[in-house]
């Protein structure tokens, strides 16, 4: 297992997050106060709401910002101890800090002269944008600070731009109202959620790992996948689903779950590239599985709107089950191919004690409850928050004391910094696209580069979010695409009666769609950062490793095509046979794809096999009867087919032994 050094150097190199400074003395100081700070005016604000939208929103961004400057250094240089804060980062830092409380402070006259900006508003609002640029490139990286300039000069250079791409143009003035005097800039909808059910949920995760869940989740794991065939693979993709309830990064989930797991898979007789690639695609997948998925779910609920978490939790249950039965499905057959068995019995955790801590999931369990009740977000939040507090009592080794407490305050605000920048800085995109009307203007040109076919415009939407999502967070990511694609989606899936509301299921499977291709971007070549990560704890090849990760995350590819034309996938307005018939056709099918993909079922299949078999997996889980009844009729032909050779397959090994 990598040390603790080690992982940092790979969180550093691969996680802009996680690169911050060493602080010593007096800034260390500053930083844990401040980190401490920050979360109990957020634990106020959640419990009640004593503050308006703009004082909230604006003191969550100077905290965010203030610490941004003085914990992430302006240059990343990996593996360097850094621990001296430079007086322009102190300047920067108190500049933020005032920036944070203009707002607070002069709240009355700003609302008295609405749509008037003063000379001191505009030097604000101005070192506003340039702060939450700076600080975004710091803690998020340079992609999403390119595409929020991009997006600031096409506010001002509309009439330039050609076709249906121009508009009449915005001066200074309006672009500074704009962003941080209106709530549809910086301080708009991103960033609100960022400060409310965001803040509250990362919370919560930092609770549970000081409870010493995740180690939990490993050992776990271990106990009921250990002795399977492949046994770390699938000790693998069980951890880092349940690590993907408290990390909406994949990278991080990758550091913290595959510095265990790889060694394992490895030691087995995995290569490298597919021990890194399971780890990549299972940590990758955390961020869609239920109940907490990644900050851009929350994103979801506003953007959606009259669509509580719950809802859009719901909906992404199937998809995230076909998601890691399909890794699974992979890993099983390649373990089955190179001939791997399980982990030996001196390798597996005591399984008394392990499930002695069983209570450790009541909080994750009690979350869906909250939920399912009915219990607004962010307070299903804090009950968790509560609910972990008092399980942890329940045993001497788990129990949270003040300092512990303390801790997971200060770690939940410091994970919160590069979500809060982010978000501020998605808002600025937000902004420019309300205001210039590119939202509209971009679905109506994706339809026509499509030529109004459904197929073409998810297809163009899909290379849209990977792309973007290479470079960017899945929370800008997903604000961008939201924005421009998804309304593309649900006008051609609207197109039959175009006059009448939005169903919830057309809204939700056309944001979920975007949202899962800018997580899958993770593990999509040339830029695959989670597969990047993996490699670098296997030792593989990183584009080998990427390649690799996407191949077994081949149904995260598919699945989002199918639930946008069968809602049944959802479980939305679907009655439970028809649930039950949509999932086992597609497991079936997932069985059939993974087959093919990998070579080998009960034995290795040819070529032609193996086209046979994606394509019976792909009319399998197509939502048509027709191509499922075609599907299982192929599928039980190549399944006796494989039965059958298989023994004749052994019989020919026996031989070849004796010989």
């Amino acid at each position: 297992m990598l040390s603790e050094e080690e992982q940092l150097e790979i969180l550093q190199k691969y996680d802009p997050e996680s690169n911050t400074r060493n602080v010593t003395g007096i800034f260390k100081k500053i930083v844990f106060f401040g980190l401490l700070a920050f979360s109990i005016f957020q634990l106020y604000t959640s419990i009640g709401t004593p503050f308006t939208a703009y004082i909230q929103r604006s003191i969550h961004l100077g905290f965010a910002l203030a610490l941004i400057f003085i914990l992430f250094p302006a240059r990343k240089k990996v593996g360097v101890k850094r621990n001296k804060v430079p007086f322009y980062d102190i300047i920067l830092s108190l500049l933020a800090i005032g920036v944070g409380l203009y707002w607070p402070l002069l709240i009355d006259e700003l609302v008295l002269r609405v749509g008037r900006v003063s000379p001191l508003d505009m030097v604000v609002g101005v070192i506003a944008i340039l702060l939450t640029l700076e600080a975004a490139r710091r803690a998020v990286g340079l992609p999403i600070t390119i595409i929020s300039v991009t997006f600031l000069v096409y506010a001002f250079l509309g009439p330039y731009f050609p076709g249906f791409l121009a508009h009449r143009g915005q001066d200074l003035k309006s672009v500074v109202q704009l962003m941080f005097y209106t709530t549809d800039g910086i301080l708009g909808t991103p960033i609100s959620v960022s400060a409310t059910f965001i803040f509250v949920f990362l919370l919560f995760g930092a609770f549970l790992v000081k409870t010493g869940v995740g180690a939990y989740f490993n050992d776990l794991a271990v106990v009921l996948a250990g002795r399977l065939v492949g046994g770390p693979a699938k000790v693998a993709i069980f951890s880092s689903a349940l690590q993907g309830t408290i990390s909406g990064s994949s990278v991080a989930n990758v550091v913290g779950s595959g510095s265990y797991t790889i060694p394992m898979m490895k030691k087995l007789g995995y290569r490298k590239e597919f021990a890194g690639g399971v780890e990549a695609a299972a940590s990758t997948g955390g961020q869609i599985m239920p109940p907490i998925m990644g900050a851009a779910a929350f994103l979801m609920v506003e953007f959606i709107g009259g669509v509580t978490y719950w809802q859009i939790a719901k909906a992404a249950a199937i998809p995230a089950l076909l998601y890691f039965t399909g890794v699974w499905i992979m890993t099983h057959f390649e373990a089955k191919r190179v001939g791997l068995q399980g982990m030996a019995e001196d390798q597996i955790p005591d399984r008394k004690e392990t499930l002695k801590k069983i209570y450790l999931l009541l909080p994750i369990i009690g979350i869906i409850v909250f939920l399912l009740a009915g219990i607004a977000t962010m307070k299903a939040a804090l009950l968790g928050i509560v609910l972990t507090i008092v399980v942890s009592a329940f045993d001497k080794s788990t129990r949270l004391g003040l300092k512990d407490m303390i801790h997971a305050l200060v770690d939940g605000a410091r994970t919160a910094l590069a979500v809060a920048a982010a978000t501020a800085c998605a808002g600025i995109i937000v902004g420019v696209v309300v205001k210039t009307g590119l939202g509209l203007s971009l679905a109506t040109g994706l339809i026509s580069a499509a030529g109004g076919n459904i197929f073409l415009t998810l297809f163009f939407t899909m290379l849209a979010a990977i792309v973007l999502g290479m470079g960017s967070p899945t929370t800008a990511n997903y604000v961008i695409t939201s924005t421009i694609a998804a309304p593309a989606i649900i006008t051609l899936l609207m197109l039959d009666n175009p006059d009448a509301a939005v169903p919830l299921v057309v809204a939700i499977s056309a944001h979920l769609f975007v949202f899962y291709f800018g997580i899958i971007a993770d593990i999509t070549p040339p830029v695959a950062l989670a597969a990047f990560a993996a490699a670098g704890i296997s030792g593989g090849d990183p584009i080998k490793t990427g390649v690799t990760s996407a191949k077994l995350a081949v149904a995260a590819f598919i699945i989002p095509y199918m639930f946008v034309f069968n809602p049944a996938m959802l479980m939305i307005g679907a009655s439970i046979p028809e649930i039950v018939w949509v999932v086992a056709t597609a497991i079936i099918g997932m069985i059939a794809i993974g087959a093919g993909m990998i070579g080998y079922w009960y034995r290795k299949c040819n070529w032609i096999e193996r086209i046979i078999a994606i394509g019976t997996g792909l009319l399998l889980i197509y939502p048509e009867t027709i191509t499922d009844i075609v599907g299982l009729v192929l599928f039980a032909v190549m399944f006796v087919i494989q039965w059958l050779s298989r023994n004749k397959d052994e019989d020919n090994n026996k031989v070849a032994a004796v010989s």
